[in-house]
């Protein structure tokens, strides 16, 4: 166990190609199709249909239960269709294509919320759509709602981007410091945490130093916390910034096994949601635009770019200046935890935080061969599980093992495929192993067997 709280942290290349450029809007999509659901839990039911005119921040789709959040439309123009199509993880949801009028009219109901206490606020965040940004899509209207006797004392705003190409939140800390301050502030007025802490890697040196400018800017808001606000810089290493392992690195606290965040009184949100929170309680416009990192050894001109969701990848990748070669892969997030899409087609989805494109030489996967008992990938893992015992048990189809070898641990970083040097597909099979346990669980609800 070394100092950083972690079994071995591994360095990939970090490949921040972007970090310099500044986020810029792309607009004038001619079509936008936005999948009903977009979260954790149950999407939304459309309320629009064929033929209706909407506004940008128009109302698609009504949440089906208390974890769901609404979808709104990100341009205005014509409903074109409502069509179910399965979504990039095989799960099937229904879709709003809309066609643009390109006059990006807003939605004439537009208005800041009305927050005065802390079921309003919750509401509020509700209605603008919002789930996690990091990657997560975990609704945050329930994640600031902990279950009845959790105490939350800290407030932890991931900012570390541990990914590699991906700079969205690295911009974001340039570009917006004092609204991701002004929105970690609110969560803590609002839901009665004393102290918020920033956790940011040492290579994004300038925008720690932003972050740390606004929060001095804001040292005598009326609603700073009892504990203050600050700007933790760590080591840069993968896994940084998944959530139990920033945690543990900036307060020392270890989240149970099988626990959340709230059993050991920290709440994590990412410092893009909390940007956008700030943003939205000052305008009322919801959640209907992501910015993204574009980047790739394909891709003719790199950057950051705000887009629409709903607008498809391909789309995005022409209007951002077009590829310099054949695409041989293209990867939703970034190469440690993004998943390759097999028809770009696909649109942004509210959670998406960036597009790599790769050429045939990058986009080869290496042969696999026989695990040497290295136990490299052990050493590796942040949650210290076997990797190569759950690959074995997912490839024997044994669900059983998986989970009694914790297989629902795993945060799928990818650490343990990144060590490998027999090169096994480890982190794939890890995730197909969850399936499995799913389905048995599934299976033994309905009165079957595993």
């Amino acid at each position: 166990m070394n100092l950083l709280g972690l079994p071995r942290p591994i360095h990939p290349k970090d490949s921040k190609n972007t970090a310099a450029m500044a986020i810029e809007p792309i607009n004038g999509f001619s079509t936008v199709t936005i999948p009903l659901d977009m979260q954790v839990g149950p999407g939304c039911e459309s309320i629009v249909k064929k033929g209706d005119h909407v506004n940008v921040g128009q109302l698609l789709g009504e949440p089906k239960g208390p974890w769901s959040v609404p979808v709104h439309s990100s341009v205005s123009g014509t409903v074109k269709s409502i069509s179910d199509q399965i979504l990039s993880d095989g799960t099937h949801a229904e879709y709003v294509t809309i066609e643009s009028d390109g006059l990006d009219t807003p939605c004439p109901d537009i208005a800041p919320p009305q927050v005065t206490d802390k079921a309003s606020f919750l509401a509020a965040i509700r209605a603008s759509g919002l789930v996690g940004l990091g990657g997560a899509a975990f609704p945050v209207h329930i994640k600031l709602d902990p279950p009845p006797g959790k105490t939350i004392d800290t407030l932890i705003v991931n900012a570390a981007e541990c990914e590699p190409y991906l700079t969205v939140d690295h911009r974001i800390c340039l570009e917006g410091a004092e609204d991701a301050v002004e929105g970690a502030l609110a969560v803590a007025r609002w839901c009665g945490i004393g102290k918020v802490i920033f956790g940011i890697e040492d290579n994004k040196k300038e925008a720690a130093k932003s972050l740390k400018e606004a929060i001095r800017e804001l040292k005598d808001h009326p609603h700073m916390p009892e504990g203050g606000v600050e700007v933790k810089v760590l080591p840069t290493s993968y896994p940084t910034g998944a959530e139990k392992v920033l945690i543990r690195l900036l307060n020392g606290r270890v989240v149970p096994e099988g626990g959340l965040p709230a059993d050991v009184g920290v709440i994590v949100q990412n410092v893009t949601t909390l940007h956008f929170l700030s943003r939205y309680l000052k305008t009322g416009m919801p959640l209907i635009k992501k910015a993204i990192t574009l980047d790739g050894s394909a891709v003719k001109k790199p950057g950051n770019f705000l887009v629409p969701i709903g607008s498809a990848i391909a789309d995005v990748i022409e209007k951002a200046g077009g590829t310099r070669s054949e695409p041989a892969k293209i990867i939703m997030g970034g190469p440690m935890m993004g998943v390759a899409v097999d028809d770009i087609s696909r649109p942004i989805l509210k959670h998406n935080n960036g597009i790599l494109v790769l050429d045939e030489q990058d986009a080869v996967l290496p042969m696999e061969s026989a695990c040497i008992l290295c136990g490299r990938c052990i050493r590796a893992c942040p949650m210290r599980l076997l990797p190569m015992a759950l690959d074995k048990a997912a490839r024997a189809n044994n669900p059983g093992e998986l989970q009694d070898r914790h297989v629902m641990n795993c945060i799928e970083c990818g650490s343990c495929s990144f060590v490998c040097p027999a090169k096994r597909y480890l982190v794939q099979n890890i995730r197909f192993g969850k399936t499995l346990v799913r389905q048995a669980a599934a299976s033994r609800g309905k009165g079957g067997k595993s």
